[in-house]
């Protein structure tokens, strides 16, 4: 387990994660196809925000459920949590998930050209209404 630091892009936001980064997700949904961000996820108390979490910016959609916390100066979202499985997503045995997903390309001194990408399709995801 490594302990790696993090920061948006102007550095208002810093955090340390602890992890063993042996891939990175890839998501095709609408919001992180724009995003571009490169999430391992991380048990819950592995995330340490080294910032008051009023620094932090929230937005949600959709079910409401995944929270993504962004830099309100830069704009860079550096982690978030993931969104609880729906309906369809519980049918097909995905557990729920209580932990973090932090952008790998927030962290220092991480070779992402060396780490797996793991290609997630959140467009392929029936959302509950």
């Amino acid at each position: 387990m490594k302990t790696y630091q993090g920061s948006c892009h102007c550095g208002r936001i810093r955090f340390e994660v602890d992890a063993d980064i042996d891939h990175v997700r890839s998501c095709d949904c609408s919001v992180c196809q724009r995003r571009g961000a490169l999430n391992h996820r991380v048990a819950k108390d592995s995330l340490r925000l080294l910032v008051p979490w009023s620094d932090l910016t929230l937005y949600q959609w959709g079910s409401r459920t995944a929270k993504d916390y962004f830099c309100p100066v830069c704009g860079i979202l550096p982690f978030r949590r993931p969104s609880d499985p729906t309906a369809q997503e519980l049918r097909e045995g995905v557990e729920p998930f209580d932990g973090w997903a932090v952008n790998a390309r927030c962290l220092e001194g991480l070779d992402l050209d060396a780490i797996p990408v793991k290609k997630i399709y959140g467009s392929r995801i029936e959302h509950d209404v």
